[in-house]
């Protein structure tokens, strides 16, 4: 006689806790990991805290006849406030995807490493963010809640001390 064991009905909570997927699409982000240096010369790095809480670096959709590049200013303008600011080199990019409901989203995530320019304490925030802040390095890599863009945020720093 089988026993009901400790995991009775988790099957059927699994096989309706997933819509079926009825469509896949590609999405194509760009955003920067932006940077400039404190009065000591220490590199800090901004990063917004999203709607739902997660630290990571200001990005946003790439528009119809945009490129990425233009993308990842825009955006930093956009959700930052900063205005100035010198786009200096594409790191890489970040492929990852998620769930919209009962469509798989395809992303690619274009990143650009940014010297912030100007009065770089003037910081106006979208409204929808949680937070906005400078990190010295170590507490930005700790911060940030993608592994990926961590290791970007790596090569960008030895970019930074190479060119000094």
């Amino acid at each position: 006689m089988n026993k009901p064991g400790p995991f009775k009905g988790i099957k059927k909570f699994v096989h309706h806790s997933n819509a079926t997927i009825k469509e896949v699409v590609h999405e194509t982000t760009a955003g920067g990991i932006v940077y400039r240096l404190d009065k000591d010369g220490k590199i800090e790095i901004l990063l917004i805290q999203d709607a739902k809480n997660r630290w990571t670096i200001p990005k946003g959709h790439v528009e119809p006849g945009e490129e990425p590049r233009q993308t990842a200013e825009r955006e930093i303008q956009e959700e930052t406030g900063l205005q100035k600011m010198d786009v200096l080199s594409w790191l890489g990019k970040v492929n990852f995807r998620y769930r919209r409901v009962s469509t798989l989203v395809l992303m690619t995530m274009h990143i650009y490493l940014v010297h912030a320019k100007g009065d770089t304490n003037e910081l106006k925030p979208e409204e929808w963010l949680n937070g906005i802040k400078w990190f010295q390095v170590n507490d930005a890599i700790d911060k940030m809640e993608y592994e990926d863009i961590s290791k970007l945020m790596l090569l960008g720093l030895k970019k930074i001390r190479e060119s000094r």
